[in-house]
């Protein structure tokens, strides 16, 4: 496992010992339970150890923090393969590494299924944080990182389909499902480009601006035609359309205008639409910006912050779910 350059004492005692630069630590943790966010038959131990670091690692880049250790617990049955275990240890190092991060400790106990709980730990560098409730009326609404792509590799899974059946592009897509990569290093790029409000895209784009529109006191309007529907997304919503143009959606209805003045109900550009708007486990972060900010060429600007509350699409209500509810 990566020690990481703050630990000064990592594992083998009960507990470690993480220095905090700047006075303060930023803390974030993640549950990843087996048959609710992956399953054993869809995704490598790998995998599921990418996305289950992954996960706490964005939240602390959403907060303009850096990453500095990861704590791991693990229950898992007494009869999981110890290839298994090892596929996963390998994965959750390798995107603790990748964000600059150290696996400093954890722990083990048996149990019905695989259950992972990681909790990242960050330091702020001497910047005050970015939280969910600075934006304000007139804020650039930004996005650095994907969107609609995991979404879109669920939808494939979900179809019985497998990366080795189906062409690189759409292989792709599963594998951003399977394996999220999180742009890190955007998450304090942001904080010193002066961002107000910033948040990972877990639940959906919608449903996660929600956060910041309930608190920061504002409206948050998206424009769909900033929005990148076309390519490997087209092709999946049309591809999946092909092989069963009759099957319901998750509701069991035919599935609702994402926008009315977007797409035809049930084109696969509506379909993949709702993908960017509504799907989850991409991990792009979004931010709110001030008027004017010179943004990098990776901070795509997708809407702006208004007066008024909630979220809006093209300046009406979306239509659904907005993203993903735990408890729905």
């Amino acid at each position: 496992m990566p020690a990481g350059p703050l630990t000064s004492v990592g594992i083998g005692d009960d507990a470690a010992v993480v220095t905090a630069p700047s006075g303060s630590v930023v803390a974030a943790v993640d549950l990843l339970i087996e048959g609710r966010h992956f399953r054993r038959d869809w995704s490598a131990a790998y995998d599921v150890g990418v996305k289950a670091a992954a996960r706490s690692l964005a939240d602390i880049a959403a907060m303009g923090a850096v990453n500095t250790a990861l704590l791991v617990a693990l229950a898992a049955p007494g009869t999981l393969p110890a290839r298994w275990a090892a596929g996963l240890a390998d994965g959750i190092a390798a995107e603790a590494a990748r964000a600059g991060a150290g696996v400093v400790g954890g722990d083990t106990a048996r149990g019905d299924e695989v259950i992972l709980s990681v909790t990242a730990l960050g330091d702020l560098a001497g910047r005050r944080p970015v939280l969910r409730s600075g934006a304000r009326p007139g804020d650039l609404v930004a996005v650095a990182g994907p969107l609609g792509r995991s979404a879109a590799g669920l939808a494939l899974l979900s179809a019985g389909l497998s990366a080795r059946q189906l062409p690189p592009v759409l292989a792709a897509l599963v594998a951003a499902h399977l394996r999220p990569a999180p742009p890190y290093d955007a998450g304090p790029e942001a904080a010193l480009l002066g961002a107000t409000a910033m948040i990972d895209v877990s639940d959906g784009l919608l449903a996660d601006l929600g956060h910041v529109a309930a608190a920061s006191g504002v409206l948050v309007d998206v424009d769909s035609a900033r929005l990148a529907v076309g390519g490997p997304l087209r092709e999946a919503a049309a591809s999946l359309a092909a092989a069963d143009p009759a099957a319901p959606t998750e509701a069991g209805n035919p599935p609702p205008p994402v926008s009315p003045a977007a797409f035809p109900a049930g084109s696969p550009e509506a379909t993949a639409l709702d993908w960017v708007l509504t799907g989850g486990e991409d991990h792009a972060l979004v931010a709110a910006f001030p008027p004017g900010t010179a943004l990098p060429a990776r901070w795509q600007v997708i809407g702006e912050a208004r007066a008024g509350a909630g979220v809006t699409v093209d300046g009406l209500p979306h239509q659904g779910p907005a993203g993903w509810e735990h408890f729905r």
